[in-house]
């Protein structure tokens, strides 16, 4: 026989008993203590302290709020931002005030001219297009030397 032949019998013989039943009883398997478990589920019923909850705190001394504040955490102030020269701010300026004039003309009704309509939308262009080429594509200047892996 061929291997072929031999994996087709083996196939014929699992399709043939598929609807037989176990020919083992299923009392002779062991089974874990751990997977019975109880047909419902039992419930637990916590009842509440009856002891009077107290509002007040006890007296505390200075050395107590001490070594409370040893483990408390405050992240130093951050540091300031950078200043901005003139193109830079006038950059921002016409990215957000370029859309900003035509949305706050539309909701008010404004009627506007060709001329304004083109300066908002040159503006918002200017300002987008400034930016990017401001922005640069070299490493910072405070870099050092060394710039990482170069493969």
């Amino acid at each position: 026989m061929t291997p072929q032949s031999d994996e087709d019998e083996v196939w014929r013989q699992i399709v043939a008993s598929f609807n037989d039943t176990a020919e083992r009883d299923s009392a002779d398997q062991p089974w874990p203590d751990s997977e019975n478990v109880p047909a419902e589920p039992t419930r637990r019923v916590v009842k509440p302290s009856e002891e009077p909850e107290l509002d007040e705190e006890p007296y505390k001394d200075s050395a107590d709020d001490e070594e409370e504040d040893e483990g408390h955490f405050e992240p130093p102030p951050p540091p300031p931002l950078p200043k901005l020269d003139l193109p830079t701010k006038l950059a921002w300026v016409a990215l957000f005030g370029g859309p900003a004039y035509l949305l706050v003309a539309a909701m008010a009704s404004w009627h506007m001219e060709g001329w304004a309509l083109f300066t908002a939308v040159a503006a918002f262009i200017g300002g987008f297009v400034a930016l990017v080429v401001r922005m640069g594509d070299g490493p910072p200047n405070d870099s050092g030397w060394d710039d990482g892996a170069v493969l």
